[in-house]
């Protein structure tokens, strides 16, 4: 095993959808010699990339969970995660880059910056992952790499600089240059495996030495000495990379890289770039919370001899039991160790150690800091952190967002009704957006997701590997409501009962926020409520924003301020004040007029330039706002904001509007407003299915 830092590299790839992330990965699993030929994805052979190991991935030709791998590149370690390109799979990708050191964003050369390749961006800005740019697909019709490197610019916001040429661009791709040391290379035998280094082509030669001049300009921002060697005009290949390095790990330089994946052209040079650009674990500063000094920062040290940290950050429920991908952030993790979940305080041995590889499983005895490896047989959540018995620290969690369509699904009998359980259990634990709750109402089990797409997987996957079958209902939109104007309210709540009653008084008011879903203000003097109730109080009025009164949809942005009240001395009791709060929360909500809000997708639909029309027809008609178009060659970009309950069933209607030609990708904006003759109906359709 190795356990030289500076050699390993842990990275995610991430893309927009059908960018060829699995292609790449398949033909660096290749070149690592960690498989022994190439399989397409939804190749011909039926075998299928060796990284969609689920039959659902293979049939579909997408990837739905993130997979593991490694690989040992010119003696370096690299840990790979290949994450999903669709949006609705995007907690996938969360996980990833949460516990990645860089990553790897693959950009198609036709299509450029999609709307995907700009959440996946903001992700990991959000993780401050430093990131090395590829554009595939250069031997598409239509390529233009010049244009990508500028939409990295202007879309992006990043600090994109060209590392590489092209040589030869669509069907005539022959290889590419390397700009830092001023070869041409090409890709030759079969799988391209040999590669051949040749002097630059002379109708190149002259872009080629001015894009080096841009680089080395944009490099020598990052490095003192590589700016004097220029002004000399001695600058060396050691201080180029090394400056570039620089820049990318302070996430201030995007380095590009081009090539074909399906082609197998400029793949060996990816490889060479995630060594000498993107981190090792020691170049990364990782923060963990220390439980028992009230939860104050510490810097995690990649350090083999130090206490153990560890974060689980997947799991997955298989043949064997449940496996745990942890990624281990300081100390050693032997089989057969005894480790502490800091959530639960309880002590877990390790039996299995493995290391992935895909679906399959290598055993190890023990792994060290800055490595990716699974437990089995460990009962925890995902997000929790593993560490020795003597230390009590936690790293902090990853960025979960709230789902946003739900449906009712009713089991067809009772084996059926077993088997859906057990499936629910596995992937609510497994999937954090997956949600899944019983409607006391109408006794249905309600699945919620991420998008149509989300829950499709699952139900899938429940009849595949449960053999639950279930009937699914209509789609519902996770509504909310909210109040508009502030409201006062005075609420007494009194009862007599034979033995001692209930009182207690409340007033004050309510009023709408942004920036939070509920705040309890408490503006009491006088000890008019004494101060063990106004704890009763808030919680009371918590339950009042679980179901709003309008159609009983939870309620957001509201603040609660408490200012007057009255007790009795023997009457007056936790439960009282409780009744007192939801009562005086009813009483102003109805008071502050309340209105429904409805979650709104930015969606992108890309399609050729003469579907422009009717794409743009079909959103207006679904109450959507376009928000630009843009065309890129052939193709035109529509982006619009459109209310996710609209937007059921698009697709097929897309494809009937389109010949099949347009695609179309959303994700989730904002809550806003319900436009009043639609919310109306919606109260309309509630109250009617209450009544059945």
């Amino acid at each position: 095993m190795k356990t030289d830092l500076d050699k390993v590299r842990n990275i995610g790839i991430s893309a927009h959808i059908d960018s060829g992330k699995t292609t790449l990965t398949e033909r660096i699993l290749y070149y690592t010699q960690r498989i022994h030929a190439i399989h397409e994805v939804r190749g011909k052979d039926g075998v299928g990339a060796k990284m969609d190991s689920m039959e659902l991935e293979r049939e579909r030709g997408i990837t739905i969970q993130s997979a593991a791998t490694y690989c040992s590149w010119k003696d370096n370690h690299i840990n790979i995660i290949d994450t999903p390109g669709h949006v609705d799979f995007t907690i996938e990708v969360e996980r990833a880059l949460r516990v990645l050191d860089g990553a790897v964003l693959i950009l198609c050369s036709v299509g450029g910056v999609q709307s995907q390749s700009i959440t996946v961006n903001r992700q990991m800005t959000r993780y401050k992952v430093p990131r090395i740019a590829f554009i595939n697909k250069c031997d598409r019709t239509g390529a233009n790499p010049d244009r990508v490197i500028q939409q990295i610019r202007d879309k992006l916001n990043l600090n994109a600089i060209a590392l590489q040429l092209p040589i030869g661009l669509e069907g005539n791709l022959k290889g590419l240059v390397d700009l830092v040391i001023m070869k041409a290379l090409y890709f030759e035998g079969e799988n391209g495996d040999i590669i051949r280094e040749d002097e630059i082509p002379q109708n190149l030669l002259a872009e080629a030495e001015a894009k080096r001049e841009e680089l080395i300009d944009a490099a020598s921002m990052f490095s003192d000495e590589l700016m004097e060697a220029a002004l000399e005009g001695t600058p060396t290949v050691a201080m180029i990379k090394a400056a570039v390095r620089k820049g990318t790990l302070a996430l201030e330089l995007a380095p590009v890289f081009v090539g074909s994946a399906y082609k197998n052209k400029g793949v060996q040079p990816l490889l060479d770039a995630v060594i000498d650009y993107l981190p090792n674990p020691k170049d990364i500063e990782n923060i963990a919370l220390d439980l028992d000094k009230n939860e104050e920062e510490i810097v995690v040290k990649s350090d083999p001899d130090e206490p153990l940290i560890a974060l689980a950050f997947k799991l997955e429920d298989g043949r064997y039991g449940q496996l745990t991908y942890v990624r281990v952030y300081q100390g050693t993790m032997n089989k057969g160790d005894t480790i502490v979940n800091s959530r639960t305080g309880k002590k877990v041995k390790i039996g299995r150690l493995v290391r992935m590889h895909s679906n399959e499983m290598e055993e190890i005895e023990s792994s060290t800091a800055g490595d990716i490896v699974a437990l089995f047989g460990v009962d925890c959540a995902s997000g929790d952190t593993f560490t020795s018995s003597n230390i009590s620290c936690s790293m902090s969690s990853m960025h979960v967002p709230a789902p946003v369509i739900s449906l009712a699904i009713i089991p067809t009998d009772n084996k059926a009704q077993i088997n859906m359980s057990k499936a629910l259990n596995r992937f609510t634990k497994e999937d954090p957006t997956f949600k899944t709750f019983v409607d006391h109402e109408t006794n249905e089990t309600i699945i919620s997701g991420m998008g149509e797409l989300h829950l499709e997987v699952y139900i899938e996957r429940m009849k595949r590997e449960y053999g639950a079958d279930v009937i699914i209902g209509p789609p519902q939109v996770a509504y909310r409501e909210t109040i508009t104007q502030r409201a006062e309210f005075n609420y007494t709540h009194k009862k007599q009962t034979g033995g001692s009653g209930q009182f207690g008084r409340v007033a004050g008011y309510m009023e709408p926020i942004e920036e939070k879903d509920y705040e309890f203000v408490d503006k009491v003097v006088g000890g008019v409520i004494p101060r063990e109730y106004i704890s009763s109080c808030d919680k009371g009025f918590q339950k009042g924003i679980v179901k709003g009164a309008l159609a009983e949809f939870p309620v957001n942005g509201v603040r609660v301020v408490l200012n007057d009240g009255a007790f009795h001395a023997v009457d007056s009791s936790d439960v009282a004040f409780q009744l007192a709060a939801f009562g005086g929360f009813r009483e102003g909500y109805s008071k502050a007029k309340p209105v429904l809000l409805e979650p709104i997708m930015k969606v992108a639909v890309e399609g050729p330039t003469e579907f422009q029309g009717p794409v743009m027809g079909s959103l207006n008609q679904r109450r959507g706002v376009i928000a630009g178009t843009f065309e890129e060659g052939d193709y035109t970009v529509v982006e619009a904001e459109v209310p996710l309950s609209e937007m059921f069933g698009y697709s097929t209607v897309l494809r009937s509007l389109t010949q099949g030609k347009a695609e179309f990708t959303m994700e989730f904006a904002a809550y806003r407003h319900v436009p009043k003759s639609v919310a109306e109906e919606i109260i309309l359709d509630i109250q009617k299915k209450k009544k059945k």
